[in-house]
Parts: structure tokens; C-alpha cells; sequence
């Protein structure tokens, strides 16, 4: 199924199909001859050069090594990786990437940066009306993606609160429900990294107004992002982004503390 871009990721895949005609016609072969050379069909090798589908690094890698291209094609993984993902996606990421200091509260899922791939995979495949299987794989993708800020050097401070309810949920079944929270005490034990559980029991909740996010910046500002059915929100009005901050303290306070919440998750896992 062709895809359809936004105006970047649309520049970025029609350069380097253009790209990749460039060098298969200077190396003069057909596009039937260099699908052959590199293990796929001649409709996507025109699909990649109209931009239409997103190469994969394989199909970089190989291109590269049939049409002699010394490097030249393969370096363009990086671009083709980002530039598959939702606009949104990589803008969060991008902010994801500046943040000395991330706080989230969720209430209905296990939060992105938190999930394992199986879960992503059975959350995004339960979205209705379905995503194509191109588009299903992009959002995946992306949101594994997301987590190499577990990775990043200066890796920033990240705590989250999630509902009782969100844990016992077994999104994918009781296997992906058990390794989701097998992967929750993982990153619990992170020292940049705190988790805590909103007991279902708790009488005083100052996060009933919704799941929310606050990010702490490099640059000393501070915003807040909200993401609901089909709006990805970015709020960055001081008063608003403040509002937030104090919810999301409360929050907090009201939580089980990281140590009892990892042990509640421990509990958790015994039940599957």
C-alpha cells in the first residue's frame, strides 16, 4: 500500500529515491534487474524511487553493495528511519530528547516509553478503524524508537504514575501482560528511572482530569503534553504548564512510593 507523508518525511523519501534511480541508472540496470540483485520485486523498487514505500535498512544495505555506492546509499538509513515515523512521534521524540526531567501520570495504557514491543504491537493492533500493515509497523517502530532515550548518554530523569487498573489490564494476552510487567520492574530498578502505582483504593486523586505529561527542558523551560484519541498537545503557556506541574506533585504524593510500587508489580506478576 503506498504511503502518505507529511512534508518533511515526503522530502526526505523523495530524495533518496531519487537517489537510488540515480545510481541504478548509472550503473545501467532496469529496475526488474536491480530488484533481482537486491531479493525484491521490481514493483518496489519503483515504489521506493517514486517514494511511495519505505525502504528498509536491508534494502539500503544491499543497494548499496550491488550499485557500489561505497557507503553513500547506507548512510541514508538514519534519514529513512526517522523520516518513516509520524510527524508527531518525531516531534515528541525530539522533546523527548531535550528533557532533563520527564514526569507522566497515565490512566489508560502502560506509558509509551515504558512498553515492551509485544505490547505496542497488541495495543496498536486492537486501534479501530485498523492501521494498514505499513502504517501498523511504522508506529510500532516508532515507539520502540522512542526508548533509546533509555540509552542516551546524559540519560535524563523519567518517573511515571500509572493506575492500578492500567497494570491489571492484559493488553495481548497473559504472556505480554506477565513480560510487560517483568520489563516495568527492569526499568524500576534504573537509578535515573521511578515508577509508581496509583492504588485503585486511593479516596484522594488529583489526576482524575486526564493522563498528562510535564518535561523540564536543557534550556531551563518547563512544558506539558497531552495526548487524547486523535490530539497530540503541546502546552507551553506558563500558567497552564504550572497547573500541571502541581497536579502531576500531587499525583505523586498520593501514589504508593517507588520502592512499595515495584513490589506491588512484583505481586502482580505472581497473580499471571
Amino acid at each position: 500500500m503506498d504511503q502518505e507523508w507529511d512534508d518533511d518525511s515526503g522530502a526526505v523519501m523523495r530524495a533518496v529515491g531519487r537517489q537510488i534511480k540515480l545510481w541504478r541508472e548509472a550503473a545501467g540496470l532496469k529496475q526488474a534487474e536491480f530488484g533481482a540483485a537486491i531479493g525484491y520485486g521490481e514493483e518496489m523498487v519503483s515504489a521506493v524511487e517514486r517514494a511511495r514505500r519505505i525502504p528498509r535498512p536491508e534494502f539500503l544495505d544491499k543497494a548499496d553493495e550491488v550499485l557500489g555506492a561505497d557507503g553513500k546509499i547506507s548512510a541514508m538509513k538514519k534519514d529513512v528511519a526517522e523520516a518513516r515515523y509520524p510527524k508527531k512521534v518525531r516531534d515528541l521524540a525530539k522533546l523527548e530528547r531535550e528533557t532533563v526531567e520527564l514526569g507522566a501520570y497515565g490512566n489508560t495504557v502502560v506509558h509509551g516509553l515504558l512498553q515492551t514491543e509485544d505490547y505496542a504491537r497488541a495495543l496498536f493492533g486492537q486501534r479501530r478503524p485498523s492501521y494498514s500493515q505499513d502504517e501498523f509497523e511504522r508506529l510500532v517502530s516508532a515507539r520502540m524508537a522512542r526508548q533509546m532515550i533509555f540509552d542516551e548518554p546524559h540519560a535524563p530523569l523519567l518517573t511515571f504514575v500509572q493506575e492500578e487498573a492500567v497494570l491489571r489490564r492484559p493488553i495481548g494476552g497473559r504472556m505480554v501482560w506477565r513480560h510487560q510487567l517483568e520489563h516495568l520492574l527492569e526499568l524500576g530498578k534504573l537509578r535515573n528511572v521511578e515508577i509508581q502505582v496509583m492504588p485503585t483504593e486511593c479516596e484522594d486523586h488529583a489526576g482524575l482530569g486526564g493522563s498528562l505529561q510535564v518535561l523540564k527542558l536543557r534550556d531551563g523551560t518547563t512544558v506539558g503534553h497531552n495526548e487524547v484519541q486523535l490530539t497530540s498537545r503541546l502546552i507551553s503557556d506558563p500558567k497552564e504548564v504550572q497547573v500541571l506541574e502541581m497536579r502531576y506533585g500531587m499525583i505523586r504524593a498520593q501514589a504508593l512510593r517507588p520502592r512499595e510500587s515495584l513490589a506491588f508489580i512484583e505481586k502482580l506478576r505472581g497473580e499471571t
